[in-house]
C-alpha cells in the first residue's frame, strides 16, 4: 500500500502500525514527537494498536529548541 509522509509516498505492507513505519523510517527516539493521521493527532497510547490503510496521509511533527 501507499501512504504519503510528510507529502512523500512511500510503499509499505498491509497491516503496518505506527511503531512499523517508524521503525521503517529508522526513527527510534520519538521524544517530543507527535504523529497525525489524516489530519487526527494520535495520542501515543493508540500508536502501537492503530493499522495504517492505503492513501492515509501520515503527518510526523518533532518539536525543537530554539530561539
Amino acid at each position: 500500500m501507499i501512504l504519503l509522509i510528510n507529502d512523500e509516498p512511500l510503499e509499505i505492507p498491509d497491516g503496518t502500525t505506527l511503531p512499523d513505519l517508524l521503525s521503517t523510517l529508522e526513527i527510534s527516539d520519538t521524544a517530543g514527537m507527535a504523529m497525525a493521521i489524516n489530519d487526527t493527532v494520535i495520542p501515543r497510547e493508540g500508536w502501537q494498536s492503530l493499522e495504517l490503510c492505503d492513501h492515509d496521509r501520515v503527518l510526523i511533527i518533532t518539536a525543537t529548541q530554539g530561539g
